[in-house]
């Protein structure tokens, strides 16, 4: 540790940062990504591009649930919505327990004529979204271990920052490009922290949150006997499936047109209804649950979500039992918890999370070069030339930032051209695609040490320029929503892909032209070394 608080808390900042660094590079963009994982699932599923809802898809789908399964005891029907172009349909044997998850069957349906679709296997959003808190090919409790221990390093790092710039907020404003490299790089590190502070500190407190019964049960098994069941249920984190018990009498299902216009009526500023529910369809005792598209709290869990529940016969309301209050601390934990699910929010919302969620990338990113850069400043200073030995830790690092700031963004890319170049009907091609992901990670993992650290940059940034770039091109050749379709139709879903897909590749462009004319040139390494004193204000 250094002398001084400060000091000690910019060594502690270092290194918090720096170990752990790599993983959480992943979880950022991997995490950033997933706030759009329905949008990505849509569009690498081809085959549901031309799926249009219009006023009777929901008495279709219902319609169509009857043919298929009628003797179910439970639907679940999720109508197509500004994030999803077709119906999923989902349903629970009459035989099955109301908690099985895995004894429902499921389909996905045509919204604009109730067919039942085939979309490829793929997989989708969901990996990217399950890979940052949970990992791939590991233990499940092992992985989320992982994440929380790095979690809580990340919140290490940005309070300790914090408290290590004197000048955190006036620095923002300051952005010297034609300084040294590691002047550059110390103020673009410092403007994506300071851009999004507020969302780096709810992000990673919040990621804390959710792991909190792994990570400290101790009080919950106190509280509730061991008995966490109980705890999820009473906070909302699991609604309880409700237990259908077919009636042995038949008996026909109510129109839903009058139910749905209904809610229609109260919904109207919540995207009108997004799931039907029908428990015992069929049967005299059916009931019909509706929810609407928009939930109305931010707070995670069902508990403050409305809903309208009718009888499956006669169509008359029923009344829907009363939800008991949250305690404030559990409701402050469900609140802060919804914001880092962000299930809440609307497009500008979500637009919002997700250039906040570029902004903690870039940041970890630029710190973990800036250590790279700020050693080589002081390396060459103390050997008093520019060309000397690199120590093999520095050599590591810089290779691994390659491999990771560079070489991720590149295996996503290529899980996304995985996706539309990989035969349709592959068996297990959901796997294959994942496979593809890591392979092209491992490339660029195993490319970075075989090349000059300027040119691996360059090479590697300019290889995920091309792929994001010609995604759009890669679209229109294997599908109908390209931009020459999705455009004039208004179908922002497609359109929004392919336009993100585009800025990106255009960004990694810009990198990896500056990266090939300026980064770790030799001005980088005739750099001065900071003066002592402003060792902890610039980072250490």
């Amino acid at each position: 540790m250094k002398d001084g608080f400060r000091q000690s808390m910019a060594w502690l900042h270092t290194w918090s940062g720096l170990l752990l660094g790599w993983l959480l590079f992943a979880v950022f963009l991997t995490g950033t990504v997933a706030y759009f994982r329905q949008e990505v699932t849509a569009w690498m599923q081809p085959e549901l591009h031309g799926s249009v809802a219009d006023a009777g898809t929901a008495e279709r789908a219902v319609e169509r649930m009857g043919r298929i399964a009628p003797d179910a005891a439970q639907w679940t029907i999720a109508l197509p919505g500004e994030r999803t172009p077709a119906v999923s349909v989902s349903w629970r044997p009459a035989d099955a327990k109301p908690n099985d998850r895995a004894a429902l069957k499921r389909a996905t349906l045509d919204a604009g004529t109730g067919e039942v679709l085939e979309p490829r296997e793929t997989a989708g959003g969901n990996f990217l979204y399950r890979f940052h808190f949970e990992l791939y090919g590991m233990p499940r409790e092992t992985a989320r271990w992982i994440i929380g221990i790095a979690t809580m390093a990340m919140l290490v790092a940005i309070v300790s920052g914090i408290i290590t710039h004197r000048r955190i907020f006036k620095d923002f404003f300051t952005f010297r490009p034609e300084k040294s490299p590691l002047r550059s790089w110390m103020d673009g590190h410092v403007a994506a922290a300071v851009l999004a502070l507020p969302f780096h500190l709810m992000i990673t407190y919040s990621g804390l949150l959710l792991f909190m019964t792994m990570l400290m049960p101790w009080a919950v098994d106190l509280a509730y006997d061991g008995n966490r069941q109980t705890y999820f249920a009473e906070s909302g984190f699991r609604r309880a499936a409700p237990a259908p018990r077919p009636a042995p009498q038949a008996a026909p299902l109510t129109p839903v047109a009058p139910l749905l216009a209904e809610a229609e009526r109260q919904w109207a500023d919540r995207g009108g209804v997004g799931t039907i529910t029908v428990t015992n369809p069929g049967r005299a005792n059916a009931t019909i649950e509706l929810r609407p598209a928009a939930a109305d709290s931010i707070g995670r869990g069902g508990g403050g979500t409305e809903r309208l529940l009718f009888d499956g016969v006669t169509g008359r309301t029923l009344e829907v039992p009363p939800t008991d209050p949250q305690p404030g601390a559990m409701a402050t934990g469900n609140y802060l918890m919804g914001l880092h699910l962000a299930r809440f929010a609307g497009p500008g919302m979500r637009w919002l999370f997700f250039v906040s969620g570029v902004a903690g990338t870039v940041m970890v990113g630029s710190g973990l070069i800036l250590w790279v850069v700020k050693r080589r400043s002081q390396r060459s200073r103390a050997d008093n030339r520019a060309d000397g030995p690199e120590p093999f830790g520095h050599r590591l690092a810089d290779r691994l930032n390659i491999g990771v700031v560079a070489g991720l963004p590149l295996a996503v890319a290529a899980f996304f051209w995985a996706n539309r170049l990989l035969p349709a009907g592959l068996e297990e091609r959901a796997g294959w695609e994942i496979g593809v992901f890591f392979l092209a990670w491992a490339a660029a993992l195993l490319h970075a040490p075989l090349r000059p650290s300027r040119r691996g940059w360059a090479e590697q940034l300019w290889a995920g320029a091309a792929l994001f770039a010609l995604l759009p091109v890669l679209n229109a050749a294997t599908a109908a929503g390209h931009l020459g379709n999705s455009l004039p139709a208004g179908n922002w879903l497609l359109a929004g892909f392919d336009l993100t897909a585009l800025a990106a590749g255009l960004l990694l462009g810009f990198a990896a032209r500056k990266v090939g004319r300026n980064a770790f040139s030799r001005k980088a390494a005739s750099a001065p070394v900071l003066p002592a004193g402003a060792v902890a204000e610039e980072l250490t």
